[in-house]
């Protein structure tokens, strides 16, 4: 059958009630998704425990490729990243990385960007194409099984290619499967976050549907200096962003985390970070400090280590849980707003 149906792009309840209108028991889904997320099955005649018809069945109306690795990368600290072709011929960026004890894997949402942030390497591509639940489900069972098993991938952060909640219906049908206690990915929701530039009114809805952690990338005190770097401002300037997390459904005993490059000149003043505190006193909020990782595409410069450090000494002066994150893969573009997934580069 031509255009067969990715069968990762089907919730539980979608594939039950496919089956379910040809005849066949709902609890069937069960086992396939069994088969597809825990036991990384290649194709469907290998899910031994479903009669043969069924299996026939499946593989004529639906599809189970995985992505095509096209490059795969390594830093010297280990971080690995993984150019992947998709079937229309358009391509995106998953980046591992090494933990102490574990991985922890970026995922992209969407094939490029939208949000234009002016220090995003990303975002200068522009927007293609949203990508599926079942592209989204792909990077992270197809990298766990490239990973090898000497470290355990415990950890999904969405801070890869694109604004995950610009995406919000796939993405969420993802995080359902990623973090299905039965019949899923068994991820712990506290190891799942979502990182948003500013989507106010999706932020709420995060915080309803799903019990994953929340990362905003704030960069800035003021709407006129983050107007300039997050365009996504002027449209929820700080005050409605910050309305929005305070309203986020915060699952007992964890916090936000805000996200904050430092630039060098431009929002990294003890003025900027006695600022940052007093906006974010009222939240049960931790930050995040990111030296900006400087690229070819943009005039941004990385502050000098004594400025990044009086600025976070400020921070933990004001009793916030405050570390600075040194990007890991910078020698390979797998940095933080490094990712443009181009194809042979």
């Amino acid at each position: 059958m031509a255009n067969k149906l990715n069968i990762m792009d089907l919730s539980h309840a979608m594939l039950a009630d496919w089956l379910e209108s040809r005849g066949i028991r709902r609890f069937r889904a069960d086992q396939i998704f069994n088969w597809i997320y825990l036991r990384q099955a290649d194709d469907f005649e290998s899910m031994t425990d479903l009669r043969k018809d069924l299996r026939s069945r499946l593989a004529v109306h639906f599809d189970l490729a995985r992505l095509e690795p096209v490059k795969v990368s390594q830093a010297g600290d280990g971080t690995r990243k993984f150019l992947f072709r998709l079937a229309d011929g358009q391509s995106i960026e998953s980046v591992l990385i090494a933990e102490r004890d574990h991985f922890t894997l970026c995922v992209s949402t969407q094939v490029g960007c939208a949000m234009g942030c002016r220090f995003c390497l990303t975002g200068t591509s522009g927007l293609v194409r949203n990508l599926t639940a079942g592209e989204i489900l792909a990077q992270v069972r197809d990298v766990k099984k490239l990973a090898g098993r000497h470290l355990p991938m415990t950890n999904i952060v969405f801070m890869g290619m694109g604004e995950p909640l610009a995406n919000y219906q796939n993405l969420k049908q993802a995080l359902e499967i990623l973090t299905a206690s039965k019949h899923g990915m068994q991820f712990a929701g506290r190891r799942v976050t979502v990182s948003t530039a500013g989507l106010a009114p999706r932020i709420i809805d995060l915080g309803t549907d799903t019990r994953v952690n929340l990362a905003v990338s704030l960069n800035a005190v003021d709407d006129e200096t983050r107007n300039r770097l997050m365009p996504i401002n002027c449209k929820y300037p700080i005050a409605t962003l910050l309305d929005a997390c305070r309203r986020f459904n915060l699952p007992k005993g964890r916090r936000i985390t805000f996200e904050y490059i430092l630039i060098k000149g431009v929002n990294d003043s003890p003025r900027h970070a006695a600022r940052l505190a007093e906006l974010l006193a009222p939240l049960r909020a931790k930050i995040n400090l990111i030296p900006f990782n400087e690229h070819p595409a943009s005039g941004f410069r990385r502050p000098d280590q004594a400025t990044i450090d009086a600025f976070h000494d400020l921070l933990i002066k004001r009793r916030f849980t405050c570390i600075v994150r040194y990007s890991k893969g910078a020698d390979i573009s797998a940095a933080c707003g490094q990712l443009r997934a181009e194809l042979g580069g």
